[in-house]
């Protein structure tokens, strides 16, 4: 049993894999094996994660979740805990799968205490109502008036620390779409790392760590119980790990490198409009500034709509140029951030010459609505040119011609079909960023927090992401190696920078500001 913790990638493994490799286990073992280790881990990692815990709720399902509740159950009151079980299954035993009977069997003849409703003052819970089959009974999860309904709505609002097994009940674990998301919707729930635990069983799985997953999930165990997938049980998605993060592009250049050994990255949009009163040059110094901070060698800066800007004075190695005079063919184009209505008149110059390019913002929103430009983006991929797109999920809805809703329900599905429509690599920001790109395995990250909600992250992303494009990466790998460090700068402000409130300037003047 680990901790995950991100140094070094991890695979994840949808529920049909899941089922798979469960299937093979039990073949291959002696009965209830599987479940009795699943019990005996749940129980040691509760007494490690809250050991002067004196009340334990167990909510225990009809099914095999609910017997590895069962399982830890009774060695927690054998070990001299104080525990009471919630059953769901005592109106049809009949159903009750033999592996969660046995568990049962094996709980009353320990003694363990059962009960009707969770004990009064529970001090810890542990959630065994649903796990990877959850998502199949969405109606009674989500209805607060059912047993399950009512259990699940107080696992969900307590403030006491709960730990889930295998999935918070109610998560989808392939998609990390949650049931009853008004449970969660606008309120605080209790940290992350604190009083939220969950131990993945067998393996790691996708939902955990995006979309809803990674607030209900909270601080993320994992326990193979001794099985180890056939190397022929391919991953649904990998979760990014330090690796991603590297060394500064510099820390181990030769000695003799110059400016253009680190190459060009030239941001393309901040229109301003004195007509409309609309200034959005502060999105495209932003970008400027996170591509020369994340050690792009040379950052031109061409602003739409005849801005009067000709300095950045606060960084003054900006070096601005009209659209006209960027060398598509030398230069990592970033295109969209702040760039309005005005964007759309450059993209079929950019979609058709630059060579490398980010698109973001109003460079997405003007490709959703034009039909020859994506046409456009399309034949980059025949050219092997290098594009990534960053939208997030509202731009990701557009393009697809979908809803937020929809994307949101399974966001590896979304990034995915964007990759492949658009043959390039696909940042759907959000918790649990993915990256998505044609004929490859998907990447998460784990990296990042609520701190990066504020104005003009995204724009310092896309920077980030072309800076690593103009020192030679490939647009999968600059992606993912961008979008880990990003989250991680935010992962770590409080320790840098006590009291400080993390705004997308100083996210991007403070990458890799140790070096």
């Amino acid at each position: 049993m680990q901790r995950v913790n991100f140094h070094k990638p991890q695979a994840l493994y949808d529920v049909a894999a899941t089922r798979l490799l469960e299937q093979q286990a039990q073949q291959a073992l002696p009965p209830h094996t599987l479940m009795s280790r699943a019990g005996l881990a749940v129980a040691k990692l509760a007494l490690a994660v809250a050991p002067h815990a004196q009340r334990i709720w167990v909510a225990a399902g009809p099914g095999n979740n609910g017997g590895d509740g069962l399982e830890a159950a009774m060695h927690l009151h054998q070990w001299g805990k104080t525990v009471v079980v919630t059953w769901l299954g005592a109106q049809n035993e009949a159903r009750v799968p033999a592996d969660a009977l046995a568990s049962l069997v094996r709980a009353r003849a320990a003694g363990v205490p059962f009960a009707k409703v969770p004990p009064a003052g529970f001090d810890f819970a542990i959630d065994a109502l649903l796990g990877i089959g959850g998502a199949s009974r969405p109606a009674a999860a989500a209805d607060p008036t059912d047993l399950l309904g009512r259990w699940l709505a107080l696992l969900r609002t307590s403030q006491q620390p709960v730990l889930t097994i295998d999935i918070p009940s109610g998560l989808d674990a392939d998609t990390g779409a949650s049931i009853a998301p008004e449970l969660i919707a606008g309120r605080a729930l209790p940290s992350r790392d604190g009083a939220r635990f969950t131990l993945s069983l067998l393996t790691l799985k996708p939902g955990l760590f995006t979309a809803a997953g990674r607030d209900l999930a909270g601080q993320v165990w994992w326990d193979d119980l001794g099985v180890t997938p056939a190397p022929a049980l391919a991953p649904d998605a990998w979760l990014l790990g330090q690796d991603r993060a590297g060394p500064h592009p510099r820390a181990q250049a030769a000695h003799a490198s110059h400016k253009g050994s680190f190459g060009d990255v030239a941001i393309l949009g901040g229109q301003s409009s004195p007509q409309a009163a609309t200034h959005m040059s502060g999105a495209a110094l932003l970008a400027g500034r996170a591509a020369l901070h994340a050690g792009a060698g040379r950052v031109f800066v061409a602003l739409l709509g005849g801005a009067g800007l000709t300095v950045d004075p606060q960084q003054p190695e900006l070096m601005f140029r009209s659209p006209e005079a960027l060398d598509l063919k030398a230069q990592v184009l970033v295109c969209g951030c702040g760039g309005g209505d005005a964007v759309a008149g450059v993209l079929p110059r950019v979609l058709s010459g630059a060579q490398a390019a980010v698109l973001d913002a109003d460079a997405l929103n003007a490709i959703a609505a034009d039909t020859q430009l994506q046409t456009l983006l399309r034949a980059r991929q025949g050219r092997a040119y290098r594009t990534v797109l960053t939208p997030h999920p509202l731009e990701a809805a557009r393009l697809l011609g979908s809803s937020v809703a929809m994307v949101q329900a399974n966001r590896l599905q979304a990034a995915r079909q964007l990759a492949e429509k658009f043959g390039c690599v696909v940042v759907l920001k959000g918790s649990g960023t993915v990256i998505a790109a044609p004929d490859q395995v998907s990447a998460i990250n784990p990296t990042g927090n609520a701190r990066l909600a504020t104005a003009g992250t995204g724009d310092v992303l896309a920077g980030m992401v072309g800076a690593r494009l103009a020192g030679g990466q490939t647009a999968f790998d600059a992606a993912c190696s961008a979008v880990f460090q990003h989250g991680q700068l935010a992962d770590d402000w409080p320790a840098c920078h006590p009291g400080q409130a993390l705004t997308a300037s100083a996210l991007a003047e403070n990458h890799q500001a140790d070096l």
